[in-house]
């Protein structure tokens, strides 16, 4: 996909088609004047006939129009010019790369109405463009056997109009944001695989392709069972005995920074498959659980990023992956068992798995002196009743870190939000034979699941991601979201620029 600025005359560009807003009540943007005036009238008076209404994801596709040099002209529709957002543009954008992805058209250059008072400069509208593209354009990995439809023939994407001062940010927007969009499609195409072929072992085999193909940047180490057994990971080892499939233990190392400087460590939960355990999950819906290894998609995702862009910046990558199934091998309510830090833990529902193999993998971070940690997890259902689909939830041992992050998914409109982490939940953990106990029942669940792990964390800047309910979408509209490799991805560019 090539992206580029487009800054002259719209209606002298030499493009398949050209993009055009439209705002409710038929009033054209001044780009889209442009191209009616050049056209004859041609538009306004398709507008006030009545034939397109407008409202915001509206397209209509227009051919042969006389004085312009693209052969098309698909208007958008952007609703009411007073309610524009910057997420209705957003909407729109994707709304116009859907429907162009319908037909051949190879080259197309937008120019829909920018918000009156938004953060959309010239970067953001280079950067969103490419990765709204990327996600517009992104077809399911499916293992149908039937004949698969034609790739969209759109590889060619101009935005604009962007001065002349402008140009250089808008560049760089559009290479941040084709980046992102390589991490997008390969955090999705992970997390769409079903767990019989995305196992623990194909996701090492992932990590160890993206080493492959950044050799001079990117180092890889996996450790299988007997590795992490010597590691003394007892709540890693607890989860993944009642399982068949082996576990593994994934480090993936970016240098790109000064020798020695401190890295940022992203910790991904990999559970390929979550049935709950002896702690069994209801029937309905089980078959998502294969999207429980989405933070383990993102870690590697935004290793693909960080890669692909070379940041100057190290970043070390730590994916626990394995299954949590129900045997006679299996941990049971009432077990304890010990993690690498030598606490003691008592498990009293297995279903809450993640922050078993997730504490182990935080204190494997301590010897890399990291400047910062960031665990990424589908980790709580009370966190999609707290939030929904719209906010993942971020916890922290300390408030600059979580505010990078919520400010970072404000940037990139990969939106966050904090929760607070206080003693008093940490206070809800504890048991009578252990350290700690796994649960504190419902009150604060996905509080209680971030102070558990904020017990391995002291001595380091670290924040948990719970994005149970961003990260992929139910029912008819099954599958991953690619979120929030938009959130990571900015977080670590702005780490990268400093």
């Amino acid at each position: 996909m090539r992206f580029e600025v487009w800054t002259r005359e719209i209606s002298r560009l030499n493009v398949d088609c050209l993009v055009a807003g439209v705002f409710e009540g038929g009033e054209l943007p001044d780009e889209t004047r442009q191209i009616d005036k050049a056209s004859g009238g041609r538009i306004a008076a398709l507008t006030q006939r009545g034939d397109f209404a407008a409202r915001n994801g509206d397209t209509l596709l227009v051919t042969d129009l006389p004085g312009l040099r693209a052969k098309r002209v698909l208007l958008v529709g952007q609703g009411a010019r007073a309610s524009l957002s910057r997420k209705l543009w957003r909407r729109s954008v994707f709304a116009a790369v859907s429907a162009i992805a319908r037909t051949r058209i190879g080259s197309a250059a937008f120019a829909l109405a920018r918000p009156a008072s938004s953060d959309l400069d010239d970067y953001w509208l280079a950067r969103a463009t490419a990765e709204i593209t990327a996600a517009a354009l992104y077809r399911v990995n499916d293992l149908k056997s039937g004949k698969k439809p034609r790739p969209a023939a759109l590889a060619r994407v101009l935005a604009g109009p962007v001065s002349a001062s402008g140009a250089a940010a808008a560049r760089r927007g559009f290479t941040h944001g084709a980046a992102v969009g390589v991490g997008i499609h390969a955090l999705r195409n992970l997390a769409n695989l079903p767990s019989n072929v995305c196992t623990p072992s194909y996701l090492a085999n992932a990590a160890r392709g993206l080493a492959k193909r950044h050799p001079k940047s990117m180092r890889v180490r996996v450790l299988d069972e007997r590795a992490i057994r010597r590691e003394r990971m007892g709540c890693f080892l607890a989860v993944t005995q009642g399982s068949e499939e082996p576990p593994r233990f994934i480090v993936l190392e970016h240098r790109g920074g000064k020798a020695g400087s401190a890295p940022v460590v992203l910790v991904g939960k990999g559970i390929t498959f979550d049935t709950g355990g002896i702690s069994l999950k209801d029937p309905p819906a089980m078959d998502e659980m294969k999207f429980d290894m989405s933070g383990a998609a993102t870690v590697i995702a935004a290793l693909t990023v960080v890669s692909e862009l070379d940041l100057p910046l190290n970043v070390v990558g730590l994916v626990p992956t394995c299954e949590n199934m129900p045997s006679g091998r299996a941990i049971k309510p009432g077990d304890i068992v010990t993690s690498a830090s030598g606490q003691t833990v008592e498990i009293l529902n297995t279903d809450a798995e993640g922050r078993l193999i997730l504490c182990d993998a935080l204190h494997y971070a301590r010897r890399f002196k990291p400047a910062a940690v960031v665990d990424i997890a589908t980790l709580t259902g009370a966190c999609v009743v707290a939030l929904g689909a719209h906010h993942s939830g971020v916890m922290a041992n300390d408030d600059s870190l979580a505010h990078e992050l919520v400010e970072s998914g404000r940037r990139s409109d990969d939106r966050a939000w904090q929760l607070p982490l206080t003693d008093d939940y940490a206070d809800q953990l504890k048991s009578n034979f252990a350290d700690m106990a796994n649960v504190a029942g419902r009150d604060g669940g996905a509080i209680t699941a971030g102070a558990f792990l904020g017990k391995y964390t002291k001595g380091m800047k670290w924040a948990h991601m719970d994005i149970a309910g961003t990260a992929y979408l139910s029912g008819a509209q099954k599958g991953s979201t690619g979120r929030p490799i938009s959130l990571l991805s900015e977080f670590l560019i702005q780490r990268a620029a400093r």
